[in-house]
């Protein structure tokens, strides 16, 4: 959908392919491996994934059919037609079997979930022991400073952006009210481990702008 890549240059600067890279680089991705990419029917994880990995498979599950299909257009596009498949289901009840991934990312999608604790629980199941989670959303500004600017941007100048750019302010004011609801930093963090999840820790991204967080089933 270029709308939503739209919003989140828009949200970001345009340093949200530079976050996914760096989600990229911290799961690691290795030959064999299956990888789960939830909320991700743009495919755009999900083909990092399998360019980075070579001989590896990819399951995008995303809850728009719409988007799913916009996913896989692009996949056909760039001659990317083994090792990804494409579910559409619910963070919440995923239709992958117990311990049946290596991995599982969310990217920009956890915030739109109605039960986050559900989600969590979701993730480590569907995780093999040893499988790793990593979880990349807009978070809490941490600098007091770039946050003021941050909200002066988001408040005022985003929603109008929105408008001009896109005509739609109101899923730009959507955008920004549930960034603002997401659980801070330390809080997602406590919830991945009450969901069973260990060795967890996050690492904020442009001043907490985004922040990445990871966890293992063990």
């Amino acid at each position: 959908d270029r709308r939503y890549d739209l919003m989140n240059d828009l949200m970001s600067g345009g340093v949200h392919r530079l976050w996914k890279a760096e989600l990229i680089d911290r799961l690691g991705p290795r030959p064999g491996q299956v990888l789960l990419d939830v909320a991700g029917g743009t495919g755009d994880i999900a083909q990092r994934f399998l360019a980075r990995a070579g001989n590896a498979q990819a399951i995008v599950c995303d809850i728009n059919e719409s988007m799913l299909g916009q996913g896989r257009n692009r996949a056909i596009d760039a001659g990317r037609l083994a090792g990804i498949g494409w579910v559409c289901g619910d963070a919440e009840s995923l239709p992958v079997a117990d311990a049946g991934v290596d991995a599982y990312t969310i990217a920009f999608g956890l915030r739109n979930v109605t039960d986050i604790a559900q989600a969590l629980a979701e993730a480590r199941r569907v995780l093999k022991p040893g499988g790793r989670f990593l979880c990349l959303e807009f978070s809490r500004v941490e600098t007091p400073l770039l946050r003021q600017a941050y909200d002066l941007y988001s408040f005022t100048v985003l929603p109008l952006l929105g408008q001009m750019v896109a005509g739609d302010r109101e899923a730009y004011q959507y955008l920004v009210e549930s960034i603002r609801q997401f659980p801070p930093q330390a809080e997602l963090a406590r919830m991945m481990e009450e969901a069973g999840l260990e060795q967890v820790s996050f690492r904020n991204l442009t001043g907490g702008i985004a922040a990445l967080h990871s966890g293992w089933r063990l």
